[in-house]
């Protein structure tokens, strides 16, 4: 009997596959062929599901946000039933944490995202993903800024500390791709602690 082959496992191993050549090799050097061999798959294979390079590369950068999206929704039961300030800051930073390359499957989904992001500046094609992945970062973190000022702690103004914040987690993101060897993971978790404290005023 033919094998049986799972299409949504199949395009996950070519995803995996897509991570790993792109922060070894580059966002161009993730061609067809190149990812059909990482992935240990005839070119063939790959073809069936993606026609080109922009496809195949659109299609990795959904499956990165979509498996971010998967981890913060995670979060988001424990954090809405935090019952203190302290407990409440505890679960924001966890959640947030989910967007910085803090272990090897978070440093290969930067990678992508990194590439891909550059690439779109370029290219038209791509334009929307990257748009739409970025967005939905910042809706993340201004509904985080919104719930700090909500709880009536807030030090500063919603909209500027939405973009410090942002600026801030991109920044990490960048630094913990290019140079792991000194943006290491704890230094980037008392990076992110550090801030989020600074956006509560004494006192409250």
């Amino acid at each position: 009997m033919p094998k049986v082959v799972d299409p949504e496992a199949r395009r996950d191993e070519v995803a995996d596959a897509v991570f790993r050549v792109v922060r070894r090799a580059g966002f161009e050097q993730a061609s067809l062929r190149n990812v059909a061999e990482e992935a240990g798959l005839a070119i063939g294979s790959v073809r069936h599901y993606f026609a080109g390079h922009t496809e195949l590369m659109t299609f990795a950068m959904r499956a990165s946000v979509e498996r971010i999206s998967a981890r913060l929704e995670e979060r988001v039961g424990p954090l809405l039933a935090a019952q203190d300030g302290g407990e409440r800051a505890e679960r924001v930073e966890l959640m947030l944490s989910e967007l910085l390359p803090l272990d090897e499957p978070r440093l290969e989904e930067a990678a992508v995202w990194l590439a891909f992001t550059t690439a779109a500046r370029t290219r038209p094609e791509l334009r929307p993903q990257a748009q739409e992945a970025y967005d939905g970062m910042r809706r993340l973190v201004g509904r985080i800024i919104a719930g700090i000022a909500a709880h009536g702690r807030l030090g500063a103004d919603v909209e500027v500390e939405t973009e410090r914040l942002c600026a801030l987690i991109d920044g990490l993101t960048v630094e913990g791709v290019l140079h792991p060897e000194r943006m290491t993971p704890g230094l980037m978790r008392r990076c992110l602690r550090r801030h989020l404290a600074t956006l509560i005023e004494p006192g409250r």
